[in-house]
């Protein structure tokens, strides 16, 4: 939801991660480039490499979500034929499904989160930015727009979480009204994450080892 704090719980969460570690990605709307393609190739070219953590503010459930609002939008993706309506969501849900489902098998592990701001505390945060002169640039017509579509949103997310929240990948419902709280919550699920993988730095060879003994011994007798 827009002024939920995505982009706040981001920047807390990894103010303590080295930034060789990570990588964010931040997806608006679709460019005539990735409407050339299938809805998930927007993501696919940004999924991180082996190692790394990779950080997506919004991804490809917007197109089970804003254009499940926004229908008009589906005939800009060039869809060779168009299923019914309420037959399409299902399908994405099923590509969203499977398509997580094989990144799991090869390894990769995906956390999503929800940050679930109240209408009222949207309200006052969109007050906010309109007041505050430095926050400003953070404010769009479009915000007052779709917030007009409240009701039709909640919709569509409940229907998102009933639907793509799996064994393999759950949905992180987290309450948003507490900046404070939503940051905690959110990096504590991460810190966990990243414990239950049990992290090792590499093992050395004893050649290696033999090898550092040779190259402390020369150092230490140079003058």
């Amino acid at each position: 939801m827009d002024a939920a704090g995505k982009d706040s719980t981001i920047k807390h969460v990894t103010s303590g991660v080295n930034p060789q570690g990570f990588q964010v990605f931040s997806f608006k709307e679709p460019s005539a480039e990735e409407l050339d393609h299938d809805y998930l190739w927007q993501t696919t070219k940004a999924l991180p490499e082996r190692g790394r953590i990779g950080i997506f503010n919004r991804s490809y459930y917007e197109e089970v979500l804003v254009a499940r609002v926004h229908p008009e939008m589906l005939k800009k993706q060039q869809l060779p034929h168009l299923p019914e309506e309420k037959k399409i969501w299902k399908q994405r849900f099923e590509e969203i499904n499977n398509f997580e489902k094989h990144l799991v098998n090869n390894g990769v592990i995906i956390l999503k989160f929800f940050l679930n701001v109240s209408k009222s505390e949207q309200k006052k945060r969109f007050l906010k930015r309109i007041e505050d002169p430095e926050k400003n640039w953070k404010f769009s017509d479009s915000d007052v727009r779709e917030r007009a579509f409240w009701d039709d949103y909640m919709n569509a997310y409940e229907e998102v979480f009933n639907y793509t929240s799996t064994k393999w990948c759950p949905w992180y419902i987290i309450p948003a009204d507490r900046k404070w709280f939503t940051r905690l919550t959110v990096a504590n699920i991460i810190c966990t994450k990243l414990q239950e993988l049990n992290l090792q730095y590499p093992t050395v060879s004893e050649e290696h080892k033999q090898q550092l003994l040779q190259a402390k011994r020369i150092l230490e007798q140079e003058d």
